[in-house]
C-alpha cells in the first residue's frame, strides 16, 4: 500500500529549465540530485506525479510526439536510480486558451486526483514557480517552492504574496533532495496536518 502521494513540476524541479523551452530529448537534462530524490521516494512507497506546463505545444516549438519521448527519457533516467513515475500529466495549451488545466489553474491537480483515486488536501506539490503554488492551495495542496529553476525569483513573489495573508502553508526548500530529506524525516508531518485542517480535511 502506498503511504502517500507527491506532486511535481518537471522543468526546473527535475531537469533544467530554459527559457527557450525543452524542445528536444536532447534539451532534457536532469538536475544533478533531483532523480535520486524521486528514487527516494518511490523506494518509500510514495505515488510520484509529474503535474507540468507544456505551452510548447500550442506554441508550435515541439510535438506531441517529442513530449512523449522526452517523458521516456525522463522515466527511463529515473529507473536506472531505481525510482518511478506514478502517472505524468501535462497541459498542452497556450497562455490566451483559457484552459482549465494550465497552472495556476488547479485543472491537472484535479485530474490527477480523480486517475488516483487520492485526496489532495495536504499533498505536498512542488514547484519552482508562483504558478505551481497557486494550483497547489487552489485544491487544498501543500505548496512547496524549490530554490532551483525559477525558483530563486519566485521566492521574491512568495515573499511579497506572503505579506498579503496568501500562500500562508508554502514552504521553501533548496532543491528536489532537501525537501525529499525533510518529507522523509517526518519534518513537513505538521505542515501537512495543518494544510489538510485548514482545508477542512484534517
Amino acid at each position: 500500500m502506498k503511504s502517500g502521494l507527491v506532486i511535481v513540476d518537471r522543468d526546473g524541479v527535475i531537469n533544467f529549465d530554459s527559457d527557450a523551452y525543452i524542445k528536444s530529448v536532447a534539451e532534457w537534462v536532469a538536475i544533478p540530485g533531483s532523480l535520486e530524490a524521486l528514487a527516494r521516494l518511490s523506494r518509500a512507497d510514495y505515488r510520484v506525479t509529474v503535474a507540468t506546463n507544456q505551452s510548447g505545444i500550442a506554441r508550435g516549438l515541439f510535438t506531441m510526439e517529442t513530449l512523449n519521448r522526452i517523458h521516456q527519457k525522463m522515466t527511463n533516467s529515473l529507473r536506472k536510480h531505481g525510482g518511478r513515475i506514478d502517472a505524468i500529466f501535462f497541459c498542452p495549451h497556450g497562455p490566451k486558451d483559457d484552459c482549465a488545466c494550465r497552472k495556476p489553474q488547479p485543472g491537472l491537480l484535479y485530474e490527477i486526483s480523480e486517475r488516483l483515486n487520492a485526496p489532495l488536501a495536504g499533498v505536498p506539490m512542488v514547484g519552482d514557480s508562483l504558478k505551481d503554488l497557486q494550483s497547489a492551495a487552489a485544491v487544498g495542496a501543500l505548496p512547496i517552492l524549490v530554490r532551483t529553476g525559477k525558483g530563486s525569483v519566485a521566492q521574491q513573489a512568495l515573499v511579497e504574496a506572503q505579506a498579503h495573508n496568501e500562500l500562508t502553508h508554502a514552504l521553501v526548500y533548496d532543491d528536489l533532495a532537501t525537501f525529499t530529506d525533510a518529507l522523509l524525516s517526518g519534518a513537513l508531518d505538521l505542515a501537512m496536518q495543518a494544510c489538510r485542517q485548514a482545508s477542512g480535511a484534517g
